[in-house]
């Protein structure tokens, strides 16, 4: 596939080494675009990079950018360096997501590990991205959740779920703040539009949370990369399962509960910026 569609873009893919990501990126790359290609060690970034040139991309289109998404320090250094060498930036894929343990785990930064890999890290490079994202001119966020999201509560009370920890409800509250917050990400006159969408069930790291037997990862990959592409018309804040425009959780739909989660959302990140 090259059909040079987004030969001028720049993409950035947040969790690029493996799974929907490494598809993402190599997707991207075959429609012509440039591409940030992220990965939590130098590494796994190189790694990546090697095996998207073996799968056909060029070299030339592909930068490796290094980042633990554990650290919140880390995201903000990732945002520094793609502000300082790419002034526009035409596509954040906001893909980057973790399975915790089985027991409540709390960053250094002391926030629950999956609702600060899956959704604090995407609110903070939206933020810190947003001059980059708007100089653009009709950049996209994507935002790949989840249909977990749907099963999920915020717990406003206790957000890293301490008192009463289980693993997928954490996974599902952090799915249902990434597409809550996604229409957030994209202010009214930024000249960004942001989405989010369920890839589909499919054979990644995450699949244990499902039990299910899962799809190649490349057909998640497609779901992400079509609303990427010019040719689809979005709405920002639209939520796709399945390809097609698709009602979210209530919660996502409450002005109130916004405002409390893009609050929060501030506050957890704020020593960081």
């Amino acid at each position: 596939m090259s059909d040079a569609v987004l030969s001028a873009r720049t993409a950035l893919v947040t969790g690029a080494s493996s799974g929907i990501g490494w598809e993402t990126a190599r997707l991207l790359a075959g429609h012509g675009a440039t591409v940030l290609v992220h990965a939590r060690t130098t590494g796994e970034a190189e790694g990546a990079v090697e095996r998207l040139v073996a799968a056909g991309a060029r070299r030339d289109q592909l930068v490796e950018l290094a980042a633990d998404f554990t650290r919140l320090s880390e995201v903000a250094v990732l945002a520094g360096t793609v502000v300082k060498h790419y002034p526009a930036l035409d596509l954040l894929v906001n893909n980057a997501a973790a399975m915790a343990p089985e027991r409540c785990t709390l960053t250094d930064d002391g926030n629950e590990v999956s609702l600060q890999v899956n959704f604090l890290a995407a609110h903070l490079l939206a933020r810190l991205l947003r001059a980059p994202l708007s100089a653009a001119g009709d950049a996209r966020i994507v935002n790949v959740s989840s249909s977990l999201h749907r099963t999920a509560s915020m717990n406003w009370s206790d957000p890293h779920r301490v008192k009463k920890y289980s693993r997928v409800a954490a996974y599902a509250q952090s799915q249902l703040a990434l597409t809550m917050a996604t229409a957030d990400m994209a202010p009214a006159g930024s000249g960004v539009t942001a989405v989010s969408l369920n890839p589909g069930l499919c054979d990644t790291a995450l699949l244990p949370l499902y039990g299910r037997v899962g799809a190649p990862a490349a057909e998640g990959a497609a779901a992400v990369v079509r609303l990427c592409l010019p040719e689809t018309v979005v709405a920002n804040g639209a939520y796709f399962d399945g390809g097609v425009i698709a009602p979210t959780a209530a919660a996502a739909q409450e002005e109130r509960s916004l405002k409390r989660l893009v609050k929060l959302a501030d506050q957890l990140v704020g020593q960081a910026v």
